[in-house]
């Protein structure tokens, strides 16, 4: 974890910009921008190859989320992120919009037994859900960051739990299990990292635990009395069972879903069958391949290999985060750093560990990878949020330079 003696809290007093000084643009951090265009590019490559043989997926729309993303990352890097640091009500009443917007009449689109797209119009269908994780990043970033990486009280632990939960709870009413998880997991980081006592980590995580078997056991007396099951869809527990018992004989939709993936992954070898020659996605025989399942396009196609190039450049993409949230100047940018890669390392460890069988299903795309204009768009918002705190850090790091100076 980046060390936080330098970093103060979110409410210490901020420099004013000199009246005088002229715009510039923002502070650039060549590496990064570097494994950016990597990333991106050699995403592009393996999205191409798995929507060719695939009629319900255009390439040119995966395009325009990477344009329409790159204009976003370079809008928000040049904005200063500090700036956002006290609107945890705002970001409150935006995500709960955003989330619950599938809802309304007339724009809101049901797929797959989920509410969870609008439509407006001509425009592509759009996953509000999946844009408001950046506002969820920057609502528990704003929350954690007014205790200055020390929450000790139980009562504002509590209140900023509370707070942190909103999303989730309004997730879960389309459902979205995979995207609830996420804001879960970014509401982790952000206590751990904002500095939740240790006692109440634990505790926490002993509750939701139990809730979870509550859950199950709940479901399973009232399918005894309705038979069928209320709280959880028979697919979420499909996929579970099937991640518990992946040697049963089951090839229900679940168990063949994660029996095509493992025999993709396993034909790739060391370098692949070749780039556009994969075998299993061609036949339509691999499931979402595009989306859920494009980690077994690339390790069908470029084997061992081209997985490896991959990891390499998450791993690159991580350790440059890391260090910007090190050289972070205040508590608010630590933690939207923090937040950003966390969310990062679990939709990497979750999509690829579940096309191993090493994790359940779910349906979380892979960072950068994954067809998807809308979360293309995000990923690079998120790019524009971890710059925007490089480029400021580095300009107030410059101004305590001058005034040291002079």
């Amino acid at each position: 974890m980046p060390e936080l003696s330098h970093i103060p809290p979110a409410n210490a007093p901020r420099e004013a910009p000199s009246p005088s000084r002229r715009f510039r643009f923002p502070a650039i951090n060549i590496p990064f921008l570097i494994v950016i265009v990597l990333l991106v590019a050699y995403g592009l490559a393996v999205v191409y190859s798995a929507v060719s043989a695939d009629a319900d997926y255009n390439f040119n729309q995966q395009l325009v989320g990477v344009a329409v993303g790159a204009v976003v990352m370079a809008l928000i890097w040049a904005f200063d992120y500090r700036r956002l640091s006290d609107y945890v009500v705002l970001f409150l009443v935006v995500n709960i919009v955003l989330i619950l917007s599938p809802h309304l009449p007339v724009i809101g689109v049901t797929t797959m037994g989920a509410t969870s797209w609008v439509k407006i119009g001509p425009l592509p269908q759009l996953q509000p859900g999946e844009f408001a994780k950046i506002t969820v990043i920057l609502l528990d970033a704003a929350i954690m960051a007014r205790y200055g990486g020390k929450l000790y009280d139980v009562r504002e632990y509590l209140k900023a739990v509370g707070l942190m939960l909103v999303p989730f709870a309004c997730i879960m009413t389309q459902p979205d299990l995979g995207t609830g998880l996420v804001y879960l997991f970014i509401g982790a980081v952000a206590l751990v990292v904002g500095g939740a006592r240790p006692k109440f980590l634990l505790i926490t995580l002993a509750v939701g635990v139990a809730l979870i078997a509550g859950v199950f056991a709940v479901d399973e007396i009232v399918k005894g009395s309705t038979g069928e099951y209320k709280l959880l869809k028979q697919y979420q527990r499909d996929r579970l069972l099937v991640f518990l018992y992946q040697d049963s004989a089951d090839l229900s939709d679940e168990g063949y879903n994660l029996q095509q993936a493992m025999i993709a992954i396993g034909s790739g070898g060391l370098t692949g069958q070749g780039y556009m020659q994969g075998s299993q996605h061609a036949l339509g025989i691999l499931p979402e391949a595009p989306t859920d399942f494009i980690f077994c396009v690339l390790a069908e196609e470029l084997g061992f290999v081209g997985v490896m190039t991959l990891l390499a450049l998450y791993v690159a993409l991580v350790i440059i985060g890391f260090r910007i949230a090190s050289a972070s100047s205040d508590m608010f940018g630590l933690l939207i750093v923090m937040c950003v890669i966390g969310m990062w390392l679990f939709q990497i460890l979750e999509n690829i560990g579940m096309t191993c069988g090493l994790m359940p299903i779910t349906g979380i795309p892979l960072p950068f990878m994954s067809y998807g204009s809308s979360f293309m768009v995000v990923n690079f918002a998120l790019l524009g949020l971890v710059g925007s705190v490089w480029a400021h850090g580095k300009e107030r790091s410059r101004r305590t330079t001058y005034a040291a100076s002079h």
